[in-house]
């Protein structure tokens, strides 16, 4: 006794007579949280500002540019559900974030080309002349890039984090101190390094944009963008990276393609577990009551062909645990409550108030003004301060009111945010209304720059930032608290789903407003002239559909009942708790036996 732990220990530092590495632990972080940082920035500065791109050099109607920049939000939030499903399951976290940068790169680059390339664009206006607009080959470069670049979204965001996390060793049944706050301290580096990337693409990258013109303004990304990937590939060889595994989203299909399959057959007792798949070591035995026709995906209709010796699935296709089945059931029970926040990621995705932004006064003493874009940073800072000020001097007030731990409730947390939202959108139509009325006023009907500084815009952001702050982060944690820890994944992929949806959507709504308002002849609501155009009425619109969506939120938390009340998984925690004392005390045993 005594050698053997030593001599095992070195035997497996050692290979070929060298010393080996250790992978992971915090040397790798600068090299991940500089692709995340500089990927964000490079991504983030090129989308805030390209409404402004579409619409002066390619000439897009305003509401065309709208929905062009709706389809590419809609498309890279629903992307990173496939390439989360491609690291769980078949290539790996590294190579599906590595395969991302390098579509993220060539994505910019195409982008970058359309302003290098003499004849990649339309032609310039000329005085009191009609514009041209792009033509097909031309739309298909700028569309090519975003194509590009959505995929390489795909890839690297849903990735990251998880990625990062996976650089610390957390296969001890319980690690000590140290490696939790390791860890810790890896999740408050990487959200700050969200927030810094935000504000440098939202307002560097966007002056260099206004100010250097657009062959700097897009090559600066690309050069970000090819320094981020090669910053990650560099840290290769250190590097731990976890084998592909069955992916969580995959059981989810696997549920519903073997309910189908098993349509036919008659579901036993409930009371009879029997006849039910389980999951080893789980005290989840038979399914609910609810969404019966989902039990039928774990009944066991011939033991000898569908179980293995050891108990688990012949084919997972075929098969399914009771555990999988009721996973689903949890996704089913939340998603009207995941519905209720499509309009909230309409609102937060409107780009119309970069074009109002830069019709307005945006200087800042005689010398300096501000870009368009970089109003925008207001919700991001209105977000950040809420969340610190929410976080660190209201929770534990308002946990003593409420007893809740929180301070208020989840679904308080997202109707609230919901609320915020409406009247967010209430305060785009009026300060809409005011700009356009003052450029009426001052004769500025065709075109020229309203008398009116650009901070009217304040308001609307900060509120649409707290409406952020309440109602997503309020989905992320609500999500989390109704899914077992293995499942957790499924609340980013149900957020990443409301986002893309709500950009469909906006993009459907910009079409269909676009396309009514300007049938017989009529001037659209959504002009190429905002001064013509009527973009007060379309918030307005925006604001109703905003408030009937409140209505609906709390019709669907009725129905949802309270949060937290069936939790299937609370046994299973148990348990593997009571597992992981048992386990700790059998290796103090061990410890002390001579």
């Amino acid at each position: 006794m005594g050698m053997e732990a030593p001599v095992a220990a070195l035997h497996q530092e050692m290979v070929g007579g060298r010393p080996q590495r250790k992978k992971g632990g915090l040397k790798t972080i600068p090299c991940i949280i500089a692709n995340e940082v500089l990927e964000k920035v490079a991504s983030f500065g090129l989308l805030a500002n390209m409404i402004i791109y579409l619409t002066a050099t390619y000439h897009m109607k305003p509401a065309a540019a709208a929905a062009v920049l709706l389809l590419w939000g809609a498309t890279s939030n629903f992307l990173p559900i496939f390439g989360a499903f491609l690291a769980d399951s078949w290539l790996g976290k590294f190579r599906v974030i590595a395969a991302g940068s390098f579509f993220s790169l060539t994505g910019m680059v195409l982008l970058w080309l359309t302003a290098m390339i003499p004849g990649a664009q339309p032609p310039a206006c000329s005085a009191g002349s009609h514009c041209l607009g792009a033509t097909s080959s031309q739309l298909a470069l700028l569309l090519g890039a975003f194509a590009f670049m959505a995929i390489g979204t795909g890839g690297v965001r849903p990735c990251s984090l998880a990625f990062g996390a996976d650089q610390f060793d957390r296969r001890k049944s319980q690690p000590d101190a140290d490696d939790v706050r390791v860890l810790q301290t890896f999740f408050n580096w990487y959200y700050v390094s969200v927030g810094v990337s935000l504000v440098l693409a939202l307002t560097v990258i966007i002056y260099i944009q206004d100010h250097a013109g657009w062959r700097i303004g897009l090559g600066v990304p690309v050069t970000l963008m090819a320094v981020s990937t090669l910053f990650f590939l560099l840290g290769s060889d250190m590097y731990i990276k976890v084998k592909p595994n069955k992916s969580g989203l995959s059981g989810l299909a696997q549920v519903a393609v073997v309910a189908i399959k098993n349509r036919n057959i008659i579901l036993p007792p409930n009371s009879s577990d029997s006849w039910y798949h389980k999951k080893k070591g789980s005290k989840l035995t038979v399914p609910s009551k609810s969404l019966r026709f989902l039990n039928k995906a774990c009944v066991i209709r011939n033991p000898e062909k569908d179980l293995n010796p050891d108990g688990t699935a012949a084919d997972p296709w075929r098969l399914c645990t009771v555990e999988q089945v009721e996973v689903l059931k949890a996704v089913v029970r939340v998603l009207p409550i995941c519905s209720t926040g499509i309009m909230a990621a309409i609102t937060i995705s409107q780009s119309f108030p970069v074009l109002q932004a830069s019709s307005m006064d945006r200087h800042l003493g005689p010398h300096f003004q501000i870009p368009a874009a970089s109003v925008v940073v207001c919700s991001i800072v209105a977000l950040s301060l809420w969340v610190a000020v929410y976080d660190r001097l209201l929770v534990a007030p308002l946990a003593r009111l409420t007893g809740r731990p929180r301070g208020l409730g989840l679904k308080q947390r997202m109707g609230f945010g919901l609320v915020l939202s409406s009247i967010a959108t209430v305060v785009m139509a009026i300060t809409e209304h005011i700009r356009r009325r003052r450029a009426i006023d001052q004769g500025l009907m065709d075109k020229g720059i309203v008398h009116m500084s650009a901070m009217w815009l304040i308001p609307q952001y900060c509120l649409t930032g707290l409406a952020e702050a309440f109602n997503i982060i309020g989905q992320i944690e609500f999500y989390y608290s109704e899914f077992p820890r293995s499942m957790t994944s499924v609340g980013l992929s149900l957020l990443s789903l409301t986002f893309g949806t709500g950009s469909l959507v906006g993009a459907v709504i910009v079409a269909v407003v676009d396309r009514v308002t300007e049938a017989n002849g009529g001037v659209s609501w959504l002009d190429r002239n905002l001064n013509k155009g009527r973009y007060d009425y379309y918030y307005w619109m925006l604001a109703a559909m905003s408030v009937a969506n409140v209505f609906y939120f709390v019709l669907c938390s009725q129905i949802y009942g309270e949060e937290g009340k069936s939790k299937i998984w609370e046994e299973e925690e148990e348990e593997e708790k009571e597992e992981m004392e048992e386990d700790q005390q059998a290796s103090k045993e061990l410890s002390m036996m001579p």
